[in-house]
């Protein structure tokens, strides 16, 4: 589940030269002493074979190169900048505390930095090689959602529920002042952040016109969240579109500075529906639309004309009997304005195809069925591009470069594992990081041609020494159907015996745009899994269909009936630690947050007697209670499905319940509404259930900061106290 977030992908660490077990703090706070050594913030600097990255201290920009033979040389410091921001805002007082980890290559010698001030946030070009600011420009430090024009000369940011633009010389102008709180511009929270969207506003190459979202959402039913904090509980409102209901209704806006005019393109009547993948073409001439339905199995890319916010055609459709998910823009080619790169898993896997402005196919370049998860940079001359490709059964990650005129692809990373990779800006070298089950990080520069490798960083076992290391094992089973392979993690306690037998935590989430078990350091097992085996615990989880990563057929087979399929893929993993000698059959517990609260629950009724102690964090109990945009995705509305929804529903299976059920729920939480365990709660007592229940008056989704700490140490004391002998 995308947004029902994944509770424990969390980096963690352990040792074979041990002293002591992670404690509880370390759960939640031990990447600061354990993460591995790497090289932090790295980036080619353009056109260029020269990587620039951060100290470990973050107090310094250093930069390798070929030409230096890979040695490190400086080239600013945390000092250096403060020095130039004196000189050039000295009205201002900044404190930094490190250099700006998200610093950006302008060219060569400049550089893009955020930096906060007492009284702005602003945005400067930095010259590295006179050490002076060329140019900055600042916004109230309660504006959210910055978005800074192409040429650097205005940020347009969002106060409340409008947008204004602030220039060079601190004026600003506002765009909408909408008075009612249901009108929502410029927000990135449009469609709650499905479809890829990360970003409410855009500026045009042009920089004199900025496109944004209109979102219209009185007419969504309103949802309370009490507050406990006033002496008299008060009510903090939100809109909350359940599956079935009215949802909100979304337009887009062009907004020209120098006229102040504003027009809404002409997506059409339909409106709830998804306007998603929006793309500036580069002449600024017209704006790229995907128009998905409310049903969201049919995808159409629109092309509008920006000045008059008409259909100006209709570039492809894109349909499924399951669900079209359009996640990423349009990627134009810097050497070709008429050519754009379009993402789409439509013929099995996520791949790129390439279309020209009117809707032409020109070349299928896909490769095998590699899976494109992040694309990356063109070559120098735009006729080239690379991408992290997911291989091995969704287990890793390397880098792939796709020539755009043959369609030839080359994989540029060989080991497995998972690899953190960019080629340089002469394409002659790649900077990759990548980890593996036992790996915790090696950094290395290779040369395209030769391979020839410079190794930067061969980092050892942070734990070594520290912590002790129980040992971890990938387990290759088969899913439920017979067609797919899987895999699972299983962490053993320390000095395991398999003489003896012990009690098991199985974790599991099993949500759509989920992963748990990779090809990276500890198969990916958080803090808290590796807590729990060295406090003797056989700790398993595995990736079942409907997971990512494996292909669409993979992903799409849970359509309309989530939590079957997904548990008759995890009775595998079940029964393949039932087989084992070493694991106590009456000792097992399950423990899963969000859409693994889902899963832990269903497990409790429908196959009540597997598990003796289960902990259900923030769990959906019946989808008419989630909200529009992912739900009906995968469930389609209650009117649709209502077979579906009864089926999945866990409010009539109540009375199925054995076994102790801890459920936890933030008071706060928008994306789960705890409306969803009140109800089992009240289900549980009509059928004479015991159900243990926990709240976090002050929190959302997830459990954050300190506070984890005490949910974790709740969490391990109820397996503790019902699995333990």
């Amino acid at each position: 589940m995308k947004r029902i977030a994944l509770f424990f992908l969390l980096a963690s660490t352990a040792s074979s030269y041990a002293q002591r077990n992670l404690n509880l703090e370390e759960t939640v706070f031990g990447s600061r002493s354990y993460a591995p050594a790497s090289i932090i913030g790295a980036s080619w600097i353009p056109k260029s074979n020269s990587l620039s990255y951060l100290d470990k201290s973050y107090q310094h920009l250093l930069s390798k190169s070929a030409a230096s033979n890979w040695t490190e040389a400086s080239l600013v410091s945390k000092t250096d900048l403060e020095a130039a921001l004196k000189a050039s805002i000295p009205n201002e007082t900044f404190s930094l505390s490190m250099f700006p980890a998200d610093y950006q290559w302008r060219d060569g010698n400049r550089l893009l930095l955020q930096v906060d001030g007492k009284e702005k946030v602003y945005t400067v070009v930095y010259n590295v090689k006179s050490r002076t600011i060329e140019s900055f420009i600042g916004n109230d430090s309660n504006g959210a959602n910055r978005e800074l024009s192409p040429d650097l000369s205005k940020i347009a940011y969002l106060v409340d529920n409008n947008i204004s633009i602030v220039d060079k010389d601190g004026k600003v102008t506002p765009v909408t002042n909408d008075t009612d709180q249901g009108i929502v511009n410029g927000s990135d929270y449009t469609h709650r952040q499905e479809f890829g969207i990360k970003k409410g506003m855009w500026w045009n190459p042009q920089n004199d016109r900025l496109l944004y979202y209109r979102k219209d959402e009185t007419m969504v039913a309103n949802y309370p969240l009490p507050q406990w904090d006033p002496k008299i509980t008060a009510i903090k409102w939100i809109k909350y579109p359940m599956t079935g209901q009215k949802s909100e209704e979304v337009s887009l806006v062009v907004y020209h500075t120098a006229t102040g005019q504003k027009v809404t393109l002409q997506t059409g009547e339909k409106l709830e529906q998804y306007l998603t993948m929006v793309t500036w073409d580069p002449s600024g001439k017209y704006i790229y639309v995907g128009v998905l339905n409310r049903g969201q199995n049919d995808l159409k890319v629109n092309k509008y004309h920006a000045e008059t916010g008409a259909l100006v055609k209709t570039l492809f459709e894109e349909k499924a009997t399951t669900w079209v998910e359009p996640e990423n823009p349009l990627t134009f080619r810097p050497n070709k304005a008429d050519q754009f790169l379009y993402q789409s898993d439509r013929e099995g896997y996520n791949q790129l195809y390439l279309y020209n402005t009117e809707g032409k196919l020109i070349k299928k370049l896909g490769y095998q069925d590699v899976i494109l998860e992040t694309l990356l940079d063109f070559s120098a001359d735009g006729d080239k591009v690379s991408y992290i490709g997911v291989t091995n059964n969704g287990m890793d990650r390397q880098l792939f470069e796709v020539d755009l005129k043959s369609g030839k692809t080359v994989q540029l990373t060989k080991e497995p594992g998972t690899h953190k990779a960019a080629v340089s800006g002469d394409g002659k070298y790649i900077f990759d990081q990548y980890s593996d089950l036992t790996t915790a990080n090696k950094s290395q520069i290779k040369a395209v041609k030769s391979a020839k490798s410079t190794v930067l960083i061969n980092a050892e076992n942070p734990f070594n020494g520290k912590i002790n290391n129980p040992r971890i094992e990938f387990v290759h089973l088969t899913s439920a159907d017979g067609k797919y392979p899987l895999t699972g993690r299983i962490i053993y306690p320390n000095d395991f015996d398999p003489a003896k037998k012990y009690p098991v935590m199985y974790y599991l989430y099993g949500g759509s745009h989920s992963q748990l078990v990779s090809n990276k350091w500890l198969g990916g097992a958080g803090y808290f899994d590796m807590y729990m085996a060295q406090q003797g615990y056989i700790v398993f989880t595995m990736d079942n269909r409907g997971t990512n990563y494996r292909g669409r057929d993979f992903y799409t087979a849970t359509h309309r009936k989530l939590g079957q399929l997904e548990m008759a893929d995890q009775m595998k993993g079940i029964e393949f630690l039932q087989s084992k000698s070493f694991v106590d059959q009456e000792r097992m517990g399950i423990f899963g947050w969000s859409f693994g609260g889902f899963m832990t629950t269903s497990f409790m009724l429908h196959h009540n007697d597997i598990f003796k102690a289960a902990v259900a964090g923030g769990p959906v109990i019946d989808w008419k209670f989630y909200e529009v945009m992912y739900g009906e995705r995968y469930m389609d509305t209650p009117q649709e499905n209502p077979d579906g929804y009864k089926l999945t529903s866990l409010l009539n299976k109540a009375d199925q319940l054995k076994g102790r059920l801890l459920i936890i729920h933030g008071a706060q939480d928008p994306v789960v509404v705890q409306q969803n365990s009140m109800e089992f709660l009240e289900a549980c007592i009509k059928a004479g259930k015991q159900v243990d229940y926990f709240l976090y008056p002050t929190h959302e989704h997830n459990v954050m900061g300190k506070d984890r700490i005490h949910m974790y140490e709740k969490i391990a004391d109820y397996f503790n106290q019902h699995l333990k002998k």
